[in-house]
């Protein structure tokens, strides 16, 4: 590339282009406006997306990146701008997300002045980021960049920020761009090591009772087809983690089921029977766990995961693993022999089926009373054959939809898992459509975390995103008045919430829709949501106190799962 002497400003403009960033979500403000400005002629290059709050902005740049595999980029300005981004920041690094946030900063002369608008973003975001920097110079912006997409995107994703000063963006220089393609100490794909790997084949071979878990490590290396030949061939149960879903087909005869609290009867009993489990690019949070001292005693656990910091952390492993999870698959699809395991398969086939006698069959075709959560999203999976991708909150709609929608394809489950954000949806899925327009987006939402990021109903009245949104409204916190009635005697504190007339808010924003509020309209209204060209919302009028389960109290072993409030001794 020939040099060109620009600004700062504009060699940040260049250097996305360089790295092939078609689309970035943000907010403008005084001390990222060179940026803006250079911006302005690069109009027809870069699809700008206005945001109406720098949180919608990180979170559209998580469920860009999560639906088109790419790393999502953010403009912020300094101060409140750049405090905004990290609740985003925290859930982006937590769920391995790409995310790269370029913020301004007041001139490099005036930090630690108490500058307007001046916040110390490095120290504030430093334990929220996979790295981060700030640059007081023109000329070393595009190294800043170059490097931040190779760590945002490299080994286990995650998010970066570079803060850059308004002198280091008005200051001119020789422009040239190089892309970053290693780093000294930073080794983010490890070497394989054969030998564990034939210890772990010969572990898998001998098995009587295998069973493998995934995370979304197999979606972030995409190793789906790995992972189905490694399943056919070993003829090993498969459940899932919450970011997991959509790696393995959920209509698949190996497919078991969704781990964790809310997941399925069967692989969470049966954790505590396997007698070789196999984990790959899952980290056993205390969601998939529950009581560590009582998790899989009995088991010897291998553990493959591209950090390294993940192995050994929770669960002690026989043998761990540190590998991309689609080298290691790839790999191990050599070693492994062709068995079937329909005896053991048979086991989580028994308890599926208790478990749809006692749940799923009233949960998903109630014969009376108000609508279920369960059943509109049983019927949104129906509808779309699983195909569609989906956007989540945060709450009993989330572990609802996690349980009731069939995951068919890859990138099509986004959510917010580690941190658990409300009002992460709204902004996820306009992200998410504008990362694969191709596909159906539908945003499913609790009527309290709507409310959170409702104001960007503002971005698709602007950017036009066909973003199809079903709340959930049942005028409750559900997950918290969940456990107060089962855990504190019913004191149903401050979770009971007056709603707005969503329809209307809507409606001022340019978005059509309608509420559903009997049995017999749902699937209509469903049809109208998903015929409609444009972004629409619907709102369904669910059951009051719906709960979720089964359910994994906290403290208790995953075998003791509760199939429903009445199975439990100490509810």
């Amino acid at each position: 590339m020939n040099k060109m002497n620009i600004t700062g400003a504009e060699s940040v403009i260049r250097s996305l282009l360089a790295e092939d960033v078609s689309t970035i979500f943000g907010y403008p403000g005084g001390a990222i406006m060179p940026i803006y400005d250079a911006l302005y002629d690069f109009r027809e290059q870069v699809n700008h997306i206005l945001v109406r709050h720098e949180q919608g902005a990180i979170h559209a740049a998580q469920g860009f990146a999560r639906s088109s595999g790419k790393t999502g980029v953010v403009f912020a300005t300094s101060g409140p701008g750049a405090t905004n981004l990290i609740t985003g920041l925290a859930d982006a690094l937590i769920d391995s997300t790409p995310v790269v946030c370029i913020t301004g900063q007041v001139a490099s002369h005036l930090l630690g002045t108490d500058a307007f608008q001046e916040t110390d973003v490095i120290g504030i975001s430093m334990p929220v980021t996979k790295w981060n920097i700030q640059v007081t110079k023109s000329e070393d912006i595009p190294a800043a960049i170059a490097r931040a997409f190779y760590i945002a995107s490299t080994g286990r994703p995650g998010p970066v920020l570079v803060d850059i000063t308004k002198d280091a963006q008005f200051g001119k220089f020789d422009f040239q761009y190089e892309k970053c393609s290693s780093i000294r100490s930073y080794l983010p794909k490890p070497e394989l090591n054969v030998d564990l790997l034939h210890k772990a084949a010969s572990l898998i071979n001998n098995a009587k009772k295998p069973y493998l878990l995934i995370g979304q490590g197999i979606l972030l290396s995409e190793a789906q087809n790995e992972l189905m030949t490694f399943v056919e061939k070993s003829g090993l149960p498969v459940a899932s983690t919450l970011l997991g879903l959509g790696a393995f087909p959920a209509k698949h005869p190996n497919y078991v089921g969704y781990l964790g609290m809310h997941g399925n009867y069967a692989p969470n009993v049966l954790t505590n029977e396997c007698d070789v489990l196999i984990a790959i690019g899952m980290r056993f949070d205390d969601r998939v766990t529950g009581d560590v001292s009582r998790y899989a005693k009995q088991a010897k656990l291998i553990h493959i995961d591209i950090d390294k910091a993940e192995l050994n952390k929770i669960i002690p492993a026989e043998i761990a693993i540190h590998s991309d999870a689609k080298e290691a698959l790839t790999a191990l699809n050599k070693l492994v022999q062709s068995k079937n395991h329909d005896e053991w398969l048979n086991e989580f086939r028994k308890l599926e089926l208790e478990e749809y006698e006692e749940v799923i069959t009233d949960a998903i075709h109630p014969k009376e009373g108000e609508l279920k959560m369960s059943e509109v999203v049983n019927l949104i999976s129906e509808i779309t054959d699983g195909e569609a991708i989906v956007v989540t909150d945060v709450g009993q709609h989330q572990m609802i939809t996690s349980r009731y929608f069939k995951y068919q394809k890859p990138k099509t489950n986004i959510t917010s898992g580690g941190l658990g954000t409300m009002g992460f949806a709204l902004p996820a899925a306009i992200g998410a459509k504008l990362g694969a327009p191709e596909k159906e987006v539908i945003a499913i939402i609790g009527d309290g975390g709507f409310q959170m990021t409702i104001q960007e109903l503002g971005t698709i009245l602007q950017c036009g995103a066909a973003v199809k949104i079903v709340i959930l409204n049942n005028n409750f916190l559900g997950m918290v008045r969940q456990w107060q009635q089962l855990f504190f005697d019913r004191r149903y504190s401050f979770t009971d919430i007056k709603n707005p007339n969503f329809l209307k808010i809507a409606e001022g924003y340019g978005v059509s829709g309608e509420k559903v509020t009997t049995r017999e309209d749902l699937k209509i209204g469903l049809n109208n949501l998903l015929s409609n060209k444009n972004s629409y919302l619907l709102e369904v009028i669910v059951e009051r106190e719906e709960n979720v389960f089964p359910m994994v109290p906290t403290g208790a072993s995953v075998s003791e799962i509760l199939l429903t409030e009445k199975h439990g001794t100490n509810i």
